[in-house]
């Protein structure tokens, strides 16, 4: 169990840390116009955070370190569905239905 003072010393530090860390971008930059190559790598920023979210959920499943068929399909569905339709919605759709026919079949 973690003390009081300890819990309360990391949740002032992260708050103070993500509190910088924008008000680099919004407070130091946000009255400037941003270079041409920066806007171009941050276009991509949106883009970058479901992958990033769900790989973890993927590759591992919680039991027994080993990881499920089911989410390895609806990874991939979500993948190729994603790719053809160009439509995050629909991606994300295919992919959930995927799973949750997967779970229901495979029990």
């Amino acid at each position: 169990m973690i003390d009081q003072g300890t819990l309360w010393t990391v949740i002032i530090g992260l708050g103070v840390g993500s509190f910088l860390l924008r008000f680099a971008f919004l407070g130091f930059v946000g009255d400037r116009p941003l270079p041409d190559w920066m806007l171009r790598h941050l276009r991509y920023t949106a883009v970058s955070i479901l992958p990033a979210l769900c790989a973890p959920l993927v590759v591992y499943s919680g039991q027994d370190e080993a990881t499920e068929p089911s989410r390895l399909a609806a990874a991939v569905v979500t993948l190729v569905a994603g790719a053809l339709s160009r439509n995050v919605f629909v991606a994300i759709g295919c992919g959930a239905a995927t799973l949750f026919a997967a779970v229901y079949l495979l029990g």
